[in-house]
């Protein structure tokens, strides 16, 4: 392939010269901006569509903007990669062995959050080989299973975390309580002390009852805090 080293080496000083370069030829016989642009759009739309899907299944503590845009670029880029490396064998090696140096230092807290990455690389990788069509049928495939898991998620019965403290002699009224006002319920932890006890309770609730107001309602109770909780992280 010529450089521009090579064109100043064969004296091409102007720019009709450079105009009519064969170099141009060279530089898009394989990609032509059509392609180049049909790839970037049509990676965008994906990613786009992914990050959408992302936010609206997030269930942490906090939504992070820049997460999703990491997962749009990273589509783009991995879909560029691919279009550049194409059939060429020498080319994706040299790409497979800069990539091995790669070393992601945040830690990602969410195994979900690892599978939208793998996500976005597999539509880069799709887009970037030129299935467009069946890259945009996976994505929106994806994307239905997972709205329609989310929605299910969201519709069945939540966990919760009820901490309360209260004096030793009100325990039965609260096993009492929870027995009325909660499906599933297991105590996790009880601890007691000379000035009181701690109970942690996690619950199974279809619906945010006031089962704090209801404690609170026994006699001996100092104080409750309803926690909503999935599994190890708290949301």
């Amino acid at each position: 392939m010529m450089t521009l080293a090579q064109l100043a080496t064969n004296q091409i000083t102007n720019k009709e010269q450079l105009i009519s370069s064969p170099w141009w030829a060279e530089q898009f016989s394989k990609f032509t901006p059509v392609n180049i642009a049909l790839v970037l759009l049509c990676s965008l739309a994906a990613s786009i569509i992914i990050a959408l899907v992302y936010k609206k299944t997030f269930r942490g503590v906090l939504y992070n903007p820049s997460y999703s845009t990491t997962l749009i670029l990273l589509t783009m880029v991995t879909s560029s990669v691919v279009m550049a490396i194409g059939s060429n064998v020498a080319l994706s090696m040299g790409m497979v062995g800069a990539l091995s140096i790669v070393r992601f230092r945040t830690a990602v807290k969410d195994p979900i959050d690892t599978s939208y990455m793998f996500w976005s690389i597999t539509m880069g990788i799709l887009i970037g080989s030129g299935y467009y069509l069946p890259a945009m049928v996976v994505v929106l495939g994806i994307s239905v299973i997972m709205l329609a898991m989310s929605f299910l998620k969201i519709r069945s019965s939540d966990s919760y975390l009820l901490v309360v403290h209260f004096d030793p002699i009100a325990e039965q009224e609260i096993d009492a309580e929870l027995h009325r006002s909660v499906k599933h319920y297991r105590v996790r932890s009880k601890t007691i002390t000379r000035s009181g006890a701690e109970m942690t309770v996690e619950l199974q609730l279809s619906q945010r009852s006031d089962v704090v107001g209801h404690m609170l309602d026994i006699s001996g109770v100092h104080d409750a805090t309803l926690v909503s909780c999935q599994n190890e992280t708290a949301y």
